[in-house]
């Protein structure tokens, strides 16, 4: 279990990035979603011992984060958004070279070690290949199997599909999805689906403070019955928005298709759709948003 109490933190440019965060996680997969600048980054910097917070604790089983960081760093697996290799290196090399750093000494352990990593990331067939002819799938399934080295509690993945084709995500969230159910995996993430898809717990998280928490089936049930569709031309678009509550707008085959909240039915034209996680994460951002709206 992954315990976060209060944690704050306000960069030199007065950018107020976290504010008083709250998070229990337990073991198994965890979405945190969030919109670009929400927070996600910073939190998952904080969490991997990077920077220090202003306020708060991290505790991970009975280990104090903050106050231990180089043991909490021997239990933790990450990989961040933007994830350097060395391109005219081996992945095979590349990994044993990160496995020395992780304190693997023994020349054949570190042997195994790396076959069984590269085997189960799917990259043992490509082994002998600079990282730099990896597509961006490749090294990202090379970026885990580095977080998983020493057997970690705890894995952070921070924006891993951003930019992946549809075939490389789903084979990476495969990946994920296998991870021991003893371990604490944070999956950082913009992208709805990727949430919908694995984590039977999530949170989200705008303007650096935690808006929802919990399960994403209750958190669809909520919205049972509230949420309506409806086709717009383009000329009407404005007035809807500026008359409902609209959740999300997009374009089918030209026509803009609205999603609307409402506890009975907005108007002519609407019909009832079963809401889904990206209703409900629109829902939370747009009630983040009201406030900043109203005193400007």
């Amino acid at each position: 279990m992954l315990k976060i109490q209060g944690l704050s933190k306000t960069y030199d440019n007065g950018v107020h990035a976290l504010r008083d965060v709250s998070l229990e996680i337990p073991a198994g997969m965890f979405g945190l979603l969030g919109p670009n600048g929400a927070g996600k980054s910073t939190l998952m910097r904080t969490i991997a011992t990077l920077q220090a917070p202003d306020a708060g604790s991290i505790q991970l089983g009975e280990l104090d984060v903050l106050a231990e960081p180089v043991q909490a760093r021997s239990r933790l697996g990450y990989l961040p958004q933007e994830f350097g290799v060395y391109p005219k290196v081996s992945a095979e090399a590349m990994l044993d070279h990160f496995a020395i750093l992780k304190g693997v000494s023994r020349r054949g352990e570190r042997k195994e070690l790396v076959e069984a990593l590269l085997r189960q990331v799917n990259l043992w067939e490509v082994r002998k290949r600079k990282l730099g002819t990896f597509s961006g799938g490749m090294r990202q399934r090379f970026g885990i199997a580095q977080a998983l080295i020493g057997q970690p509690s705890l894995i952070i993945v921070d924006e891993p599909t951003a930019g992946l084709d549809p075939e490389e995500r789903n084979r990476f969230l495969n990946l994920l999805a296998g991870i021991g159910e003893d371990t604490v995996v944070i999956l950082s993430t913009h992208i709805v689906e990727d949430v919908t898809d694995l984590c039977p717990r999530m949170a989200i998280i705008a303007q650096g403070q935690v808006r929802l928490a919990g399960e994403p089936r209750e958190a669809i049930r909520s919205l049972e019955g509230r949420v309506w569709k409806k086709s717009v031309p383009k000329e009407a678009l404005e007035q809807h928005l500026a008359d409902h509550t609209v959740l999300s707008t997009r374009l089918v085959a030209g026509t803009p298709v609205i999603h609307v909240l409402s506890d009975s039915a907005p108007g002519e034209g609407f019909s009832p759709v079963p809401p889904d996680l990206e209703d409900v994460y629109f829902g939370e951002l747009r009630r983040a948003a009201a406030p900043v709206a109203q005193e400007a």
